[in-house]
């Protein structure tokens, strides 16, 4: 792994039920290498618009921000539509931004559900489109601002030790399940 991401903190939501309105947790696990050094926690407002500053606040006020250099996310959106703006995140956090999902989403039906059935829909999906494609990495999918496919790879195969995700990411989402249902 290229020594100046050797800290990262991986970033994910808390499941919630579909009828559910209101705020959403978020777990980051901060990383060095392979050991986890602590989690953070923030909250999000379903389908809403603060993703991206609850994420720098939570970063940038925690103890590990001096060390950081990558957050990892599994996911472009948190609670639902809450999208993060990847690049807004990486010019305020002066950080590395990656982007990972297991699986292609189908971006026909997302611009579908933003720009008919979701608030504020197509600012959301102007995010979608300004983080770019989604290019297959790893056995992953990824975007990414402030860091080169060949880093991120090289991020995904150091730190994707237990299934295809990075620790962090996979981690976060551990945590993150127990806050909403108990175990994980």
């Amino acid at each position: 792994m290229p020594p100046r991401f050797s800290h990262v903190i991986g970033i994910d939501d808390a499941p919630f039920p579909p009828t559910h309105r209101g705020d959403v947790p978020i777990i980051g696990t901060a990383f060095s290498g392979l050991r986890l050094e602590g989690i953070l926690r923030a909250k999000v407002r379903r389908d809403g618009t603060d993703s991206t500053r609850a994420i720098a606040q939570m970063v940038s006020s925690s103890r590990f921000a001096p060390h950081t250099r990558l957050v990892v996310l599994e996911g472009i959106s948190l609670a639902g539509f809450n999208v993060v703006d990847l690049h807004a995140l990486h010019a305020t956090l002066g950080m590395a931004v990656l982007v990972v999902v297991k699986r292609m989403p189908d971006i026909d039906a997302v611009r579908r559900a933003l720009l008919e059935r979701v608030r504020g829909g197509a600012r959301k999906w102007a995010l979608i489109e300004k983080a770019g494609p989604m290019e297959p990495l790893g056995g992953l999918f990824v975007q990414r601002a402030g860091i080169e496919p060949a880093e991120a790879l090289d991020v995904i195969r150091t730190l994707a030790v237990h299934g295809r995700l990075p620790e962090p990411v996979r981690v976060a989402h551990l945590v993150a399940s127990v806050l909403a249902v108990g175990s994980a």
